[in-house]
């Protein structure tokens, strides 16, 4: 019997790739993404080995069912997808001037219609991957800031509470056979989040765990869901207990 086969977009760097190396360590098979970083997601495929790399831009429809297909085609079947690939923007919330119409709408873009195209596109390949005893499973990263009132900026923190209530009604419309959740991680330390001194020092302080996650923390607890058969709707905060505080 084949693999079983993931699609982790996003995974060249970061939570993307070290969800990919999880799942690759559990015996998935993998299909890597980015929008650009070619060379970083040819060598981890290398690295990985049984792993193929796609380039989309998910900000394009066409991207889009090109992904979808390729991942596919490499394989001949798709088991799991991990919607990882997102984009911010800072922006004091109380700066709503700075919020342009533009920027909504590239962020809207690519954190709800991309996710929601890309299940649209891959329901019936995860469907025919599925078993009644092992659905098919899509988990989407998701952030705190669409639990919270927190985040980057307004225009993201709210694409991900959409991202979040749009994993809820995936999971009631597409059951028994795909399971839909998300995970929604707090700071994770990555080359992006390094400079964010105050942040760091919040979670040092703050949160029970008194620490940031690492990229391997969030990429465990999708590997948990993904080996849930049961669970599904759910949306699982994972910022060390900041929020309690």
């Amino acid at each position: 019997m084949p693999p079983r086969v993931a699609l982790v977009t996003g995974s060249t760097s970061g939570i993307g790739a070290a969800i990919a190396r999880r799942l690759s360590s559990e015996g998935f098979a993998l299909v890597l993404h980015s929008r650009s970083s070619v060379a970083a997601g040819q060598s981890l495929a290398a690295e990985l080995g049984n792993a193929v790399y796609v380039q989309a831009d998910l900000a394009l429809d066409s991207d889009r069912v090109l992904l979808v297909q390729q991942a596919v085609a490499a394989w001949g079947r798709l088991d799991v997808l991990v919607n990882n690939a997102g984009i911010s923007q800072v922006i004091a919330h109380a700066d709503l001037a700075a919020a342009t119409p533009d920027i909504w709408h590239a962020l809207h873009e690519v954190n709800v219609v991309a996710p929601f195209r890309l299940v649209a596109l891959a329901e019936s390949a995860l469907r025919a991957a599925a078993r009644p005893a092992q659905p098919a499973c899509v988990v989407n990263i998701s952030s705190h800031a669409g639990v919270r009132p927190k985040g980057a900026s307004i225009p993201y923190a709210a694409s991900k509470a959409a991202l979040n209530h749009m994993t809820r009604l995936l999971a009631l419309s597409l059951a028994p056979a795909i399971r839909v959740n998300a995970v929604a991680p707090g700071l994770v330390d990555t080359p992006l989040t390094s400079s964010w001194l105050q942040a760091q020092q919040l979670w040092q302080e703050r949160s029970p765990m008194q620490r940031a996650a690492r990229p391997e923390d969030i990429a465990q607890v999708v590997a948990m869901l993904v080996a849930s058969h049961y669970l599904t709707g759910e949306i699982l905060l994972s910022d060390g207990g900041l929020n309690l505080t």
